[in-house]
């Protein structure tokens, strides 16, 4: 089938009209694109400052207890006495000691009561362990220690207290 060359212009004018009235209503000011990159740009401030906190508090949080745990796997690589009571001690005041440590960061950083409770009892309990067992060999005890909870132990700068 063959059309003329009017035909075909009659034909596709109309689309081609209809195309650039749909264009043009699709188009954006430069204006508006300014107001909607304002409007994003703004959001994604919000959401960095809101999530700021958390995510610091919850890398310092990570951070101390890399530190707890790779102190307590240190101390708890003890070269042989030849005395099984002393090198059993040598080892489990190191891992109580990281238990105490972690238990703090804990206290510091973590906002369920009931875990914070749970870490108040284990610093507690692993600090009479080490005493127990410093005794038990005749070694000094060790120097009393308040937990970060006490009043007048304030929270590291910019993290949440979770009391």
């Amino acid at each position: 089938m063959y059309l003329s060359s009017e035909a075909v212009e009659h034909t596709v004018a109309p689309i081609a009209a209809k195309r650039k009235v749909r264009e043009k209503s699709m188009r954006i000011s430069s204006t508006g694109w300014h107001y909607a990159s304002l409007c994003l740009a703004g959001a994604l401030c919000a959401i960095a400052a809101a999530g700021a906190p958390l995510r610091s508090a919850e890398e310092a949080f990570i951070a101390e207890n890399r530190a707890a745990m790779d102190k307590m796997m240190g101390g708890m690589d003890v070269k042989p006495s030849g005395d099984v009571d002393q090198d059993f001690a040598a080892m489990m005041i190191p891992h109580h000691q990281g238990a105490i440590d972690m238990a703090q960061a804990e206290l510091r950083y973590g906002r369920n009561e009931q875990l914070r409770r749970i870490a108040q009892e284990i610093i507690v309990e692993q600090q009479q362990e080490i005493a127990a067992m410093r005794l038990a060999l005749n070694q000094p005890a060790p120097s009393s220690q308040a937990s970060p909870d006490q009043p007048g132990d304030p929270a590291p700068a910019g993290v949440p207290t979770g009391r």
